[in-house]
């Protein structure tokens, strides 16, 4: 029953996660933001961006659960759901973002989210050391590309990027503690094939 209990459980979250019918526990920072006025291309291009970083909080669902049920040790283990609860707070924000801009999450969010996961599995059962490595490398490139979508976003949409700057403070957080725990450094060859993957799911999702 434990087993049914918990595939259940995490059905259920897949389900929430992939339709973004996330919540969040913290204000949405777009709420102090003052909502410019956009035309119809940069309301497209905001949406297009918006909708690239939710697939990535999608990604980091899928991956932070996958490592943290398979972590070994504790502190490991609150690290990734703590991480978890707050990158669900940027999947609400994100899809709180999109619905505003009259767009919609990714149609593809199934494949994201399994995609994930699977990789997520696979750097836990390789250890602590390098599973922590993989966030960490995950959060540097993470970081860089939401540094790249601030100096891409309409002037205007200071929702959207008052959302983005919360979203890239958090992820540096997470990339330290990740290295604090004693994140093990990812082979070159590896961050490149990683940079690679990011490259196709950002082109894709953009508008898809």
């Amino acid at each position: 029953m434990l087993f049914l209990d918990r595939a259940i459980a995490d059905f259920d979250n897949a389900l929430r996660v992939i339709t973004g019918q996330a919540s969040a526990a913290r204000p949405n920072p777009a709420l102090q933001a003052a909502d410019g006025v956009l035309d119809a291309a940069e309301q497209r291009h905001s949406a297009g961006l918006m909708r690239v970083n939710h697939v990535g909080e999608v990604c980091a669902q899928a991956l932070y659960d996958a490592q943290g049920r398979f972590a070994q040790g504790d502190p490991i283990k609150q690290q990734f759901a703590a991480a978890g609860r707050e990158e669900e707070d940027h999947l609400a924000w994100t899809a709180e973002r999109l619905r505003e801009l009259g767009s919609h999450v990714s149609l593809l969010n199934p494949l994201w989210y399994a995609g994930s996961y699977a990789l997520g599995t696979l750097a836990a059962r390789l250890g602590d050391a390098r599973s922590l490595g993989f966030v960490s490398e995950t959060e540097r490139q993470v970081e860089a590309h939401l540094s790249s979508h601030l100096e891409q976003l309409p002037l205007l949409d200071a929702k959207s990027r008052a959302i983005v700057e919360q979203m890239r403070d958090d992820e540096i957080a997470h990339g330290e503690a990740a290295r604090s725990l004693g994140a093990a450094e990812m082979p070159r060859p590896v961050q490149k094939v990683m940079q690679a993957m990011s490259k196709v799911m950002t082109t894709v999702a953009y508008h898809i």
